[in-house]
């Protein structure tokens, strides 16, 4: 059986979707006030549970044979990105798990101070990798299910706003290519104990996104181009009363200033090792917008 964590959120969903079609055994760790029904309806065992609670992740980890890490922290990278994390993988080696997934992201290992998700991710990396676990580490830049809202968005007003360097490369992966990866980490040998980047095989600038969208639509994009010292106004501000989600807007901005992408060689690599042609961004969208 495997057990998914982050089973609502974007790869989770996605995740548990295909080890049902593929007719797996998955428990999904939902919260309370997650949308899990279809989860449920699939065939999924249901988890209602705290990754914030030790007692919730012994409880879920039991019987299980492979876990995949697949849930974020909102605003609190310390306690979900570091110490749920931490307690999956001490569960897993406690109950012989054979394989862990891990969703880490891509840029974890540049040191980046200000941005608690990436330190937390990274020090969950090498945790990992020391266990003694089966594993697979996946860092993926952008995800396109990300920019989903966005295009609805743009598809009613033509407007898009870039904050920051509109030449900054990034190579979004398709949500679903990412979904596959993960499940078939467990599986294929050349994933085994590898820290893998995943992106789309394409690098784009920033800019390139509204232009993507514009294609689809057939509509000229309005770019609104808005620079960095906005993020770092609202990041002193918030300081004064509220410093979780100001160390959250660290993470935000560090996303913004700094190029992700995956090299040509780390994507070759990726589609030789998975067995499959990865799709472009501009394909998943016109698919989930059916245009």
């Amino acid at each position: 059986m495997f057990l998914v964590t982050g089973a609502t959120g974007g790869i989770g969903r996605r995740v548990v979707r295909l080890l049902r079609q593929r007719e797996q055994s998955v428990r999904a760790f939902v919260r309370l006030n997650s949308r899990y029904s279809e989860l449920e309806h699939r065939g999924a065992e249901i988890f209602i549970g705290d990754l914030l609670e030790e007692k919730d992740i012994q409880k879920a980890s039991r019987d299980i044979q492979y876990v995949i890490s697949a849930h974020g922290s909102d605003s609190d990278a310390l306690s979900l990105d570091y110490r749920a994390n931490i307690e999956l993988i001490d569960q897993a080696k406690a109950n012989g798990v054979e394989h862990f997934v891990f969703i880490s992201v891509l840029g974890a290992d540049r040191g980046y101070e200000d941005a608690p998700v990436f330190k937390a991710k990274r020090a969950v990396e090498r945790y990992l990798a020391a266990s003694g676990l089966n594993y697979t580490i996946l860092r993926p830049a952008g995800l396109a299910s990300n920019l989903l809202p966005l295009v609805e968005r743009f598809r009613e007003t033509g407007l898009y706003l870039l904050i920051g360097d509109r030449k900054n490369r990034t190579s979004i992966v398709s949500t679903d290519d990412l979904a596959r990866i993960v499940v078939d980490s467990v599986t294929v040998k050349g994933a085994r104990n590898q820290i893998l980047p995943v992106g789309g095989p394409e690098i784009l600038l920033r800019e390139d996104i509204p232009r993507i969208f514009g294609r689809i639509f057939t509509k000229e994009p309005v770019i609104i181009n808005s620079p960095l010292f906005i993020i770092d106004g609202l990041q002193n501000a918030l300081g004064l009363f509220n410093p979780q989600t100001q160390k959250a807007l660290g993470t935000f901005r560090t996303l913004l200033a700094n190029e992700f992408f995956c090299t040509k060689d780390e994507i070759a690599n990726l589609e030789a090792i998975f067995n499959f042609k990865l799709e472009t961004l501009e394909n998943f969208l016109r698919r989930y917008l059916a245009v």
